[in-house]
């Protein structure tokens, strides 16, 4: 989609025009997206700890 736009302005016309559209609910939107992305960093964290664990069972075995 952002392929057919050549520059920089379409793209500030266009985050204005989401800016409008979404204006009142994009805090919350914005603020969901960042939960959402800490839970995601929280869960490969926790699963690298357990392969880690896992591993580290594999060599004292």
């Amino acid at each position: 989609m952002f392929a057919m736009f050549a520059g920089p302005w379409e793209l500030v016309i266009v985050a204005l025009i989401a800016l409008l559209l979404f204006g009142n609910r994009l805090p919350s939107v914005m603020r969901s997206m960042g939960r959402g992305i800490t839970e995601f960093k929280k869960g490969i964290r926790e699963g690298e700890e357990s392969v880690d664990e896992d591993s580290q069972q594999r060599i004292d075995v």
